[in-house]
Order: structure tokens, then sequence, then C-alpha cells
């Protein structure tokens, strides 16, 4: 089993319209991304960075990622071992940003009854999330055969990379 088939961790909530000047504030644009990292939420959450452990799981509700298109938004949330992103809803630049890094996002029409704190499994592939604190599975729109092989390739330009290197080969 892979790691985004079966993602386990606790559950890191919010509520909606989260943004991404909140995810990667502007003032730490120009840092390095372990700089910009260390402050990924703080403005909501302000032990989010320093409390964080991988394989956690972030969940929104609507329009999680709105706002300004930079790409910092998942990358600060995947350097900080943020295992998937859960909400009802995603901001389309966020989504695709996400899924292009190799940060699972997920849609879950019923995010909203996960609770912080709440130990989740997310199976992104089988669009199934399952909550090990209240023992509950909630459906979600599965993520795409071809969308979860980028995922597991690490991203887009790793992908690319690989499918690339198969052509190459003889």
């Amino acid at each position: 089993m892979t790691d985004h088939e079966q993602t386990a961790g606790r559950a890191w909530v919010f509520g909606d319209d989260v943004d991404t000047d909140v995810l990667a504030p502007g003032k730490y644009m120009k840092s390095s991304i372990e700089e910009l990292s260390r402050h990924c939420l703080e403005a909501v959450e302000p032990e989010f960075a320093a409390s964080v452990r991988v394989g956690d799981v972030v969940v929104g509700r609507r329009n999680f990622g709105a706002g300004s298109s930079r790409e910092q938004a998942p990358q600060a949330l995947k350097h900080l071992g943020v295992a998937a992103v859960v909400a009802e809803s995603f901001a389309g630049l966020f989504y695709r940003n996400a899924m292009n890094l190799g940060l699972a996002v997920v849609v879950c029409s019923d995010a909203g009854k996960i609770r912080a704190g709440d130990r989740l499994r997310v199976d992104p592939g089988a669009g199934r999330i399952e909550n090990l604190t209240h023992h509950e599975v909630l459906s979600c729109e599965p993520i795409p055969a071809h969308l979860m092989q980028m995922l597991e390739d690490g991203g887009l330009m790793a992908s690319l990379e690989k499918r690339l290197a198969k052509e190459r080969t003889p």
C-alpha cells in the first residue's frame, strides 16, 4: 500500500475561505520554504507549524485555498508533512497547485463532521475517509487513477520525468 492510498494522522480543522496568504504569508514569500513553512497558518492557529506531524491531515470547509495562485501555499503544507487536505470545496488554483506538487486534496461534502484532533485514515483513490476516533466512514470524491499515479510519483514534474525516462529506455 502506498502513502497516499492509506494516509493516517491527526485532523487539523479550519473553516471556510482559508486563503493562500494564511497558508503562505506574503511577508515570508522571499524566504526559504523552511522559513515560510514555519509561519503556515499562524494567523489562525499559531502552534500549527510547530505541532503538525508527518501524516497529519488539514481539514477545511468551503473554498479552501482561496486567494492568490501562490504555489507556496500547498508547498508549505507538504514541506511540513501534511499528507492530505480534505475540504468541502477548493479554490481551483490551489487544488491544481497541490496536485501538481504531489499533495493529495480530497473533496468531501461531509468534511464538517470531522473534529480537531480526530484520527483519520484517508484513501483518496477510493474516495474514503475513515474517522478512527468516531468509528465513522465518510465518502468523498475519489481522485482518478491517473492523478493518483501523479501523486505517487511525487507530483507533475516527477511524473513527467518518470514517463520521459521510460520513453527513452529501449
